[in-house]
Order: structure tokens, then C-alpha cells, then sequence
């Protein structure tokens, strides 16, 4: 027989007791169902975290000032004096691994718009700040180094902050007052959203550095320098010549502790997606266990199946088939059940995955969470049902070509 002739007498088998077919696959479907769902879901949650690493900013090196002991008393981080602005133009000057570096200077104030207020985040930065946070502006246009030069009362301003001071109305152009000084709204950003660790990114007034420290907070220091690495894999290296540079401009001894830190989002941020890629390969290790499962459930129905046709097999042999043509019969039986209810379980997985995926968008009101079918993952899937199939199917059909003819024909 050839192998079209094959698979008609293996679906016309299956056809023959319909219940019995479903339920065999099930252990598969399941199988496939919950591969596919958990990888896409996985996939996703991967994007999500590699699109927030994106916003992050471009290969992001992060100096703040650090803590202070007094007296055996640690004074907690920011507590130092000693980042200045000549800090970090030495590290834009002297450390080739960096592409860009802004001073800044942190704040938090009460801004008020007409008979509206809003307790709000002030950045004093300078202009390439935008650009290594990958932060364009929507509307408006930014400030320049002459507006960081002379102090200039003028801000960007983050989408929540509009929402919350002007509703509707157009921003740009409009004065704001910040513990009752006047500003210039000359732009809005572009909507960020959620950081990989929660914060509202949109919540923020972004102004020049020296505004914040002379206007806001009067201070001749910096709370921090925003740094850009020339590539990712320059960020350790140039962490550690930071490191260098500032203990040796700030005069300390090697038996004394950095005044300064240095972190890099990105690597917590990819930390977060290595877990997440382990734990999806986990639960999709846990979701393979019901292919096994299924598998054995496959074996144990064709074994019914060769015992309930004992006598067709024998027939078979008395008009010609040869024992490798029953073992391919029978093992193409189990390989179609396999394959079927893998199809099956693939389609029930991608929309579960979808629903899961709604739900879990209703409930969060955050970013959109994308449903990613992993195209390997899937053809893993119906490569790894079929090898069920053929070994779980083979010592069935194996049994049934080993059958004796006579014996075969005399079973009732």
C-alpha cells in the first residue's frame, strides 16, 4: 500500500469510534495547548521588558551622589557634596566609553496653573539629557545650552502633569508657577510611561540644571550625571574608569569608601527578563510533562485497538500484507493522533494565550502586554507531538505485525 492509501485506512480507523479518538488526543492537546499559551505569553512579557529597556534610554550609566558616614553614622545616598559640575565634564573629556553626559539635579514642588495644582518631579538637566533618554518632544521645541547658560525660566513638561494642570488645553507657550516663580512651558515630551520598576516617567517638569540649582533648590552641586555608554557592552568597562576618575578627583584614599554610586538600569532591567525567560522555559518544561502523559494514553489505546482488531490483521496477512505493513498502519494511526490533536491544542494555545493576554491588559490599565507566537516554539511543539507518536505508537504496532496469521484469524 502506498502512502496515501495508508492514512485513508488510518482515518477511516479513528473515524470508527469518535469519542474514543477525542479523548486519546486530549492528554495531547492539553500538551500543545499549554506550550503554545505559556511561550506566547512568556514571549511577550520578554518584548514588554526589552520595549521598557528601550525607553530607558541608550546604554544608560547612572552617577549620583552617595552616602556619607559621620561619626559611624551613615547620612544615606545623595547626602554628599562632591559631584560638581566639573565631574562630569571631566568624565564627557576624559572617558572615551562615554557618548554623552548630563549634570543634574533633582527636585519635587508644588506647580500650579490657573486655579490648578499637581505635586510633580523637577529634572534640571541639560540638553542631551533628551537624547540619551531617547526622549523626543511632541510638541514645542527643547532648551538649548544658552537657555543652561543664563538660568532660564523656561521647562518641558511631562504628558501627566498636562493631564492634570490643563486638561485639553495646549501647554506650549503657557506660564506655570513653581513655588511662585513664573515659567515658560516651551515643549511637551512625549509620552514614556511606566518605567521598568513602576514609576510614571510622564510625571515630571524637565528644566535646565542651572535654573533648578540657583531657582529651586539653591544648591552648586549636582544630585547626579545621566551618562550614555557608546555601546552596551561598554557599560561595565566604563562604570569601572567612572569609578576611577571620580575617587581620583575627589581626593579619596583607597582605604575610603566611594562618596559617589554607579548603577546602570539596563542591567537591572535585563536581569528582570532573564527571569523571565527562565521562568517561561520552566512552566513550558511543566506544560511538556502532558505530552508525555498524553502520549501514554496514545500507547494504551492502540493497544486496545491491536487487540480489537486481532482479527483483521489476520486477514490482512492472509491476502498478502506483510508484518512492515501492519507496523506502518498502526504507527501511522498513532503519528495522526498525534499530529491532529497537536493542530488542535496549537489553535485552543493561541487563543488562550490571547484571552489571557485581554485580561491581564484589563486588569493592569498599564503599557499593552503583545501576545508573540514563537514560531520555533510551535514547530518544537508539532515536531515533539509527532515524536510522541511514534514512540508511544511503535511497541503497539511493533505487537501487531509480530501477530500470528493463523492465530490472528482464529481470535474472536
Amino acid at each position: 500500500m502506498d502512502l496515501g492509501a495508508v492514512l485513508r485506512v488510518a482515518l477511516r480507523a479513528l473515524a470508527r469510534n469518535k469519542m474514543r479518538t477525542v479523548l486519546t488526543m486530549l492528554g495531547i492537546i492539553i500538551g500543545v495547548g499549554a506550550v503554545i499559551c505559556t511561550v506566547a505569553i512568556g514571549e511577550g512579557a520578554s518584548n514588554q521588558v526589552q520595549e521598557s529597556l528601550r525607553n530607558l534610554g541608550d546604554n544608560i550609566v547612572f552617577v549620583a551622589a552617595g552616602s556619607v558616614n559621620q561619626h559611624g553614622v551613615h547620612m544615606g545616598s545623595a547626602a554628599t557634596k562632591t559631584l560638581v559640575l566639573g565631574d562630569a565634564k571631566a568624565i564627557a573629556q576624559q572617558i572615551p566609553l562615554i557618548a554623552k553626559a548630563s549634570p543634574g539635579v533633582g527636585a519635587a514642588a508644588q506647580v500650579v496653573y490657573g486655579n490648578q495644582n499637581w505635586y510633580t518631579r523637577i529634572r534640571g538637566v541639560a540638553p542631551e539629557y533628551l537624547d540619551i533618554r531617547r526622549w523626543p518632544v511632541e510638541r514645542g521645541s527643547a532648551f538649548t545650552q544658552r537657555e543652561v547658560d543664563t538660568a532660564a525660566d523656561v521647562c518641558l513638561i511631562g504628558q501627566t502633569v498636562v493631564e492634570n494642570l490643563f486638561g485639553n488645553e495646549d501647554p506650549v507657550g503657557q506660564t506655570i508657577r513653581v513655588q511662585n516663580l513664573p515659567f515658560r512651558v516651551i515643549g511637551l515630551l512625549s509620552s514614556k510611561g511606566q518605567s521598568p520598576f513602576g514609576n510614571d516617567e510622564d510625571d515630571t517638569l524637565i528644566m535646565p540644571f542651572t535654573t533648578v540649582q540657583k531657582k529651586i533648590v539653591g544648591i552648586d552641586w549636582l544630585n547626579f550625571v545621566m551618562c550614555s555608554a557608546t555601546s552596551r557592552e561598554a557599560i561595565y568597562p566604563a562604570e569601572q574608569q567612572l569609578a576611577g576618575l571620580l575617587r581620583e578627583r575627589h581626593h579619596l584614599r583607597p582605604d575610603q569608601d566611594d562618596d559617589f554610586i554607579i548603577r546602570s538600569p539596563t542591567d537591572l532591567a535585563e536581569a528582570q527578563a532573564q527571569s523571565g525567560r527562565i521562568m517561561t522555559l520552566l512552566l513550558a518544561s511543566i506544560a511538556s510533562v502532558s505530552l508525555l502523559v498524553g502520549g501514554i494514553g496514545i500507547m494504551n489505546i492502540m493497544l486496545v485497538s491491536v487487540t480489537e482488531r486481532t482479527r483483521e490483521i489476520g486477514i490482512r496477512m492472509a491476502v498478502g500484507a506483510r508484518g512492515r505493513d501492519i507496523l506502518r498502519q498502526f504507527l501511522v494511526e498513532a503519528v495522526l493522533l498525534s499530529c491532529i490533536g497537536g493542530a488542535i491544542g496549537f489553535g485552543l494555545g493561541l487563543g488562550a494565550s490571547v484571552g489571557i493576554t485581554k485580561l491581564i491588559n484589563a486588569i493592569s490599565h498599564g503599557s499593552p502586554w503583545p501576545v508573540v507566537i514563537s514560531i520555533p516554539a510551535a514547530i518544537a511543539a508539532f515536531i515533539f507531538s509527532g515524536a510522541v507518536g511514534i514512540f508511544f505508537g511503535f511497541y503497539p504496532a511493533r505487537k501487531a505485525s509480530k501477530l500470528d496469521p493463523i492465530e490472528a484469524l482464529r481470535y474472536e
